[in-house]
């Protein structure tokens, strides 16, 4: 899906989003506040960073909007080589022993941290190559890891439901999972998938671990799943208040289905603010 606005303006702000399985980019126009391009690139199975890379330099050489001058760059990596740390218990220093866990770490990795709300810290493990990439092209920017972004957005909403509430961000062969209840955070995990029983495996399995019944649990979606695919209908099946999250957002957009868009670039869009 791509948009392109051709008029001149002053001031861009773009986020970009780097899975192992694509990549998406998304330019706020602030002197208008709406969003003038958006570019999203499914390489359907995953490859290697330095490949995802290659691909990244072809869409620089064929889109000439990426010459523009962006007052802010923001990347996010989503992948699942991340861990959430209690704040009262991180120590920068020691950040890659808290990866050692659940990622096997390889010696050129560079582990980096965001710290969120509610006292949290989220360790994780950028892709440096496409860090230095982007840092030769702009030098200072921003970089976060994606769930980060989902987690803020749903403690933020201070929902004191006594339901557990469940967000679920598909990219098509994985998913984005974060659970709350109570405004506390019971769960951030990513789970890839191949098959539509795989897909609602493990949502099952996460809410039996976590105690809480299918029945009464809220899911919201988001992202690259629609009311008529497959992984819609078995969710439906097994889980009894479901429905789309409908994001909100104060700038335009000159897509069609804003909805839809909104959704499926949700990360992208909650990143990119004019001042």
């Amino acid at each position: 899906m791509t948009i392109i606005k051709n008029e001149k303006q002053d001031i861009f702000k773009m986020s970009i989003q780097v899975r192992l399985n694509g990549f998406s980019f998304c330019i706020l126009n602030c002197s208008h506040n709406e969003i003038a391009w958006y570019k999203k690139i499914d390489l359907g199975k995953e490859h290697s960073p330095v490949e995802i890379l290659k691909e990244i330099e072809k869409l620089y050489a064929e889109e000439t909007i990426l010459q523009n001058e962006f007052q802010e760059v923001i990347v996010l990596f989503s992948n699942n080589l991340y861990t959430l740390v209690p704040e009262s218990f991180f120590i920068e220093e020691e950040a890659s022993t808290y990866l050692k866990f659940n990622t096997k770490i390889l010696k050129t990795d560079v582990v980096a941290h965001d710290v969120l709300s509610h006292e949290l810290v989220n360790v994780y493990i950028p892709y440096t190559n496409i860090n230095n990439y982007f840092f030769d092209k702009y030098g200072e920017f921003e970089f976060r890891n994606n769930i980060s972004v989902l987690i803020e957005a749903v403690l933020a909403k201070h929902n004191e439901s006594k339901n557990a509430q469940v967000y679920l961000n598909d990219y098509s062969s994985y998913y984005d999972l974060v659970v709350v209840k109570n405004n506390k955070l019971l769960l951030a995990n990513t789970f890839q998938y191949e098959t539509k029983e795989d897909f609602i495996y493990y949502l099952l399995f996460s809410a039996e671990q976590l105690e809480i019944d299918p029945a009464e649990f809220n899911l919201w979606l988001l992202g690259d799943i629609s009311r008529d695919s497959d992984n819609f209908s078995i969710a439906y099946t097994y889980i009894q208040n479901i429905d789309f999250l409908i994001p909100s957002f104060n700038f335009t957009s000159i897509l069609e289905q804003s909805e839809t868009f909104h959704r499926e670039a949700f990360s992208l869009l909650k990143t990119l603010k004019c001042e």
